[in-house]
């Protein structure tokens, strides 16, 4: 059916500016389960699949190998798979030919299929150029986050709506982009007016019969993109895609946060005599805790606002190999035995609560970093591009639930091959939270409520002998956070009171002591005053440093830096030297009532493993 078929659907593209192929829904007398039957039902277990065996998403699985691929499913148990994208890559369609080829053959066997339509704001991946000179992005460059990519999401969106109409015994949902409204995800981000956009539209796909009815609709993203977080995110539009979506998919990852907010992650002074699986196992119960907590924040926004709808885990997941942030050098939460544990537990928490838990992921893809083959990102599944079972599989495996079965013709087989000894072997014991490194600063003055401006005459961040015992010294009224930028750095406060900042490979990086409060500290008495700090580090890497006004999630963070490094004339070397920065020379004309991040770093040079150490630092009004 063409589009001057139908004038509700003729009226509502050419009110969007767009030119859809629609497609009727198609006429079945059996479409099975309705998504109300099966998403928080165990018996329907959930699972977040890629089929990309390969370096690029270019050359996507066949159907031959898809069909492999959903057999081994089947044998886990899993009977929902949530994909991402619908017309970008030709793997959705394809997986759906796949299960109904498997129908086919064997009328008893289930798979369903929740299809991701990937959403995106213009000009996403487009290269923003910097100007180190004036300190800020050239106007007109770099994704614009205010609209949405019309060609791309129209595209998702028709061909999610056709490929439903196509396979009604199927799919049975629909997500309108994934981490799509959470604004760390500066490439291509869009703020919720763009997601309602495309859930409205869908709606009325149903309601004009375009789009079978028993679709429900969602869209995937963070737990703070729904609420759950930092107040920023609570907007009338947000409220409204809330109310027009069927269901909630919230993403909750404790595994990021073992290394980036390690609050709840590490063994306790009490636990650090018990034997390896328990102190593991404490502590994987703590990241489970946290995992419920997340999940538990967008319930408690959604019950503000006096909605009751269904939410459920559109992705959480933890991965078995890591080289930096995760791995011996970091959290040490990267390995096959802690998989199992948060995998295990997660699931029998989200079965007797009736929630559906997309655990990501299947099998192992290597597109995301295909240069660095010891990324997390690679390392996600619960099968190994090598046919590997890992250990999340074992007992399925022992059970034969995998005999028989090939994936590009060649069997399973447990990874470590089988060697419970090996595997413990491999299993990092967590950090000891006696011995970790700290990612906040907690000198706070407690008399002083964060919006209140600062009055003393110096503001320390952190020094080696700067105290409150003078009058004339005060410290920030909240806690400060430690923040690396989309994990582009590691930073962290040592012992001897050094922050300690770490490059990591990308075309970027960047790190903060973010002002932990919904205001920024009121600095307004240091127009005319001075930014101290020490610093020492590597030698050939580029970059700006200074503090930063305003709010990057309200889209008015301004940077007030200074240029560091060999094309600046301000070098670093490995000698610590005192600087001196006065506000009035990188302050760019910004509201000092709003400092949020009270020392930033940004560059936009590729130095991975470079150092920048940072000591006694503070703020003066002389």
């Amino acid at each position: 059916m063409g589009i001057a078929s139908s004038f509700f659907r003729t009226s509502l593209c050419a009110s969007l500016a767009l030119t859809l192929a629609c497609t009727p829904p198609t006429n079945g007398s059996d479409n099975g389960p309705t998504p109300a039957e099966i998403l928080g039902n165990p018996d329907y277990q959930a699972m977040s699949y890629g089929g990309y065996r390969g370096k690029t998403r270019d050359d996507g699985p066949t159907v031959e190998q898809l069909v492999d691929d959903i057999r081994i499913l089947n044998a886990m148990g899993i009977k929902l798979l949530r994909t991402y994208n619908t017309s970008q890559f030709p793997q959705a369609e394809r997986l759906l030919e796949a299960i109904r080829r498997e129908k086919q053959a064997d009328p008893s066997f289930e798979m369903y299929v929740m299809l991701g339509a990937w959403i995106e704001a213009k000009n996403s991946w487009a290269e923003a150029v910097w100007d180190a000179d004036n300190d800020t992005w050239i106007e007109g460059t770099g994704p614009d986050h205010t609209e949405g990519n019309l060609q791309n999401n129209s595209q998702e969106i028709d061909t999610a709506i056709r490929l439903a109409n196509e396979h009604p015994d199927i799919v049975k949902a629909i997500s309108v982009g994934n981490e799509a409204m959470v604004q760390w995800a500066v490439t291509y981000f869009v703020y919720p007016k763009t997601i309602l956009k495309w859930v409205n539209y869908l709606q009325a796909a149903k309601a004009s019969g375009e789009l079978k009815a028993d679709v429900w609709v969602t869209s995937s993203d963070n737990y703070e993109s729904w609420g759950g977080g930092n107040p920023v995110y609570h907007t009338a539009d947000l409220t409204q895609l809330f109310e027009a979506v069927d269901f909630v998919s919230v993403h909750t990852y404790p595994f990021h946060d073992s290394f980036y907010n390690p609050s709840f992650w590490g063994v306790l002074p009490s636990e650090e005599a018990l034997p390896f699986d328990e102190m593991t196992g404490l502590t994987m119960d703590r990241a489970i805790a946290y995992a419920k907590g997340q999940y538990q924040s967008v319930l408690d926004y959604m019950s503000q606002l006096g909605i009751d709808k269904p939410v459920h885990i559109g992705e959480t997941g933890w991965a078995s190999i890591d080289g930096t942030a995760y791995g011996v050098k970091g959290s040490k939460a990267a390995d096959e035995y802690k998989q199992k544990a948060f995998h295990d537990r997660l699931r029998a928490w989200t079965d007797e609560e009736g929630i559906s838990l997309f655990f990501f992921e299947a099998f192992d893809e290597q597109w995301k970093n295909a240069d660095s083959p010891d990324h997390s990102e690679n390392h996600f599944g619960l099968v190994t591009l090598d046919n590997e079972l890992k250990y999340a599989l074992w007992e399925a495996f022992d059970e034969g639930r995998f005999a028989e079965l090939t994936r590009n013709g060649a069997p399973l087989k447990k990874s470590f091959s089988g060697e419970l000894e090996s595997l413990l072997a491999s299993a990092m014991v967590p950090p000891f939270k006696s011995q970790m490194a700290v990612r906040r600063i907690e000198t706070v003055n407690k008399t002083r409520e964060p919006g209140e401006a600062v009055t003393e005459q110096r503001l320390v961040v952190v020094h080696d002998t700067l105290s409150d015992d003078s009058s004339d010294i005060t410290f920030p009224s909240a806690m400060l956070k430690l923040t690396p930028w989309e994990g582009t750095t590691a930073i962290e406060l040592m012992p001897d009171g050094v922050v300690r900042i770490e490059t990591r490979a990308g075309d970027w990086w960047g790190a903060s002591l973010e002002f932990a409060a919904d205001v920024g500290e009121d600095l307004s008495a240091f127009n005319q005053g001075t930014l101290h700090f020490d610093i020492r580090g590597s030698d050939n890497v580029n970059f700006s440093l200074g503090f930063q006004t305003g709010n990057f999630l309200r889209g008015d963070q301004v940077n007030n830096f200074a240029n560091f490094g060999p094309s600046s004339n301000r070098r670093v070397s490995s000698d610590w030297q005192a600087v001196a920065l006065p506000i009035s020379e990188i302050n760019s004309g910004t509201d000092m009532t709003d400092v949020s991040n009270l020392i930033a770093l940004l560059s936009q040079d590729r130095a991975p493993e470079r150092e920048i150490f940072l000591r006694n630092i503070y703020f003066s009004q002389e």
